[in-house]
């Protein structure tokens, strides 16, 4: 069966890091699946070791602390996830989920790692890769202790809705099914603490929440708020 892939892919992605040449090298060492919205494409613990490429729709990355899952990261069209396993050799360090139907490409650990070793401006742009998450999630730890609850949930909520935003009629929709439990974990706060900030992002006008649903009304004024935050 063959399936028919929008080459769309995410802003700063691995993929839009390589060339044409080697995008389609690599896409082609592995198989192409599609899988249906809540199924774990990659599962924290195992030893497997191959690599999946996102070609179409979204995944949510977690770990499991204290027998919960906590959010890590969302990965979106032309990342990798499954790439540390490959490189180390160790058991997975998260377990990845569709949201919704994803399509993705399967790749073997040695094809990859073949692939890698072959291709030296590959292994470097993996590099980036691999550094700009570190960065990103070196951020939030930051953010952690640096601020306020509702300035770390607004930069959340605008980073997510820059790479997973769909514009409708009164603002951007965030494509990603997110619960509060979720958002909590993302920012480093507790559950009913992430309640009381989007309430007050509400009132302000700066989001509209449903279930599992955030709509930014106005992403000049959430960017104001969480631009002119103190340090405490």
């Amino acid at each position: 069966m063959v399936i028919e892939v929008d080459p769309a892919w995410a802003p700063g992605s691995f993929l839009t890091l390589l060339s044409d040449a080697e995008r389609d090298e690599l896409l082609s060492l592995g198989t192409t699946r599609k899988v249906p919205g809540g199924r774990h494409l990659l599962v924290e613990g195992r030893q497997d070791t191959q690599v999946e490429v996102i070609r179409q729709g979204h995944v949510k990355v977690t770990t499991t602390v204290g027998g919960a899952p906590r959010l890590l990261a969302i990965r979106l069209p032309g990342d990798l996830v499954g790439e540390f396993a490959a490189l180390t050799g160790n058991g997975r360090v998260a377990t990845v989920t569709t949201c919704g139907d994803v399509v993705a490409t399967v790749i073997r650990q040695a094809g990859f790692l073949r692939f890698v070793n072959e291709h030296p401006t590959v292994a470097t742009q993996l590099t980036v890769a691999v550094g700009r998450r570190l960065h990103w999630a070196n951020r939030r730890r930051t953010e952690f202790t640096a601020f306020p609850v509702q300035v770390r949930l607004g930069r959340v909520l605008l980073d997510i809705a820059t790479s997973c935003g769909e514009a409708v009629g009164d603002g951007v929709q965030i494509r990603v099914e997110l619960s509060q439990t979720e958002l909590a974990s993302l920012i480093g706060a507790r559950e009913d603490t992430v309640q009381r900030a989007l309430r007050d992002l509400r009132r302000a006008g700066l989001v509209r929440t449903g279930y599992r649903r955030i709509v930014v009304l106005d992403e000049a004024g959430l960017r104001a708020l969480t631009e002119q935050a103190e340090w405490i």
